[in-house]
């Protein structure tokens, strides 16, 4: 076993929820650091900027290596330290060339390229009639965010989310039929469509994906350390 070196920055309700899952998996020892949002504007205290000068989360230091980035930390710490994980976690990569390596890939990028651009704008949208404002531009306030998110958010994650849920009728991981990195990026994204698009909820393959991702042990102890995974 490695010395615990690694040392996790996490942010209530973040990405780096799927940092910790991946290290749960992998068995590797860690020490969680776990950092508050600010109750008015959710956003990330100012000492995240002391580990990462973008101030943001997830953020991992391992030794005086810095890494910062969902997708990176995921690739560092497979190539770092998946030769010593046992089970499916030794083989969360896959082979270059492959059907299942192309999955990986997009899916990899997919997340935060495509899906995450359209729920944090659903999120932000969903947020703002509830800020305060003078009482007669809050009606106009709400009718402007139902229009947008009817008219540009909506559609956008109705298609992404009837992709996603053909795709998993065909595999029951996203790069095929086994667990990848390509899961563990794409956790947070999948948590965070299912609480924040109603069609979502009605898709059967997603829901069986979510129970499954979450029913592994790994993953439940990395909820009871690092919380909540999106806000309720």
């Amino acid at each position: 076993m490695l010395a615990a070196m690694i040392t996790v920055h996490h942010l209530e309700t973040s990405r780096s929820q799927r940092v910790l899952w991946l290290l749960e998996e992998l068995g590797v020892p860690y020490e969680l650091k776990i950092y508050k949002r600010n109750p008015v504007t959710r956003l990330a205290p100012p000492e995240l900027k002391k580990i990462h000068p973008l101030g943001k989360s997830p953020v991992i230091t391992d030794g005086d290596l810095v890494v910062a980035e969902s997708a990176a930390i995921l690739e560092y710490l497979v190539e770092r330290y998946g030769a010593q994980a046992q089970g499916e976690a030794a083989h969360l990569t896959t082979q270059p060339g492959t059907p299942e390596h192309m999955q990986l890939r997009f899916w990899m990028h997919f997340a935060e390229g495509s899906l995450m651009n359209w729920l944090v704008m659903k999120l932000v949208f969903m947020t703002i009639p509830t800020q305060p404002m003078p009482f007669f531009v809050r009606p106009i306030a709400r009718e402007i965010c139902k229009k947008v998110q009817r008219q540009l958010i909506d559609p956008n994650l109705q298609t992404s989310t009837a992709f996603m849920e053909d795709h998993l009728g065909k595999h029951p991981w996203f790069a095929g039929d086994r667990i990848t990195l390509a899961d563990f990026q794409m956790s947070f994204a999948v948590s965070a469509l299912m609480s924040r698009a109603d069609d979502a909820k009605r898709c059967p393959n997603l829901q069986a994906y979510l129970k499954r991702m979450e029913a592994r042990p790994a993953y439940q102890r990395a909820l009871a350390k690092g919380g909540p995974v999106v806000m309720g």
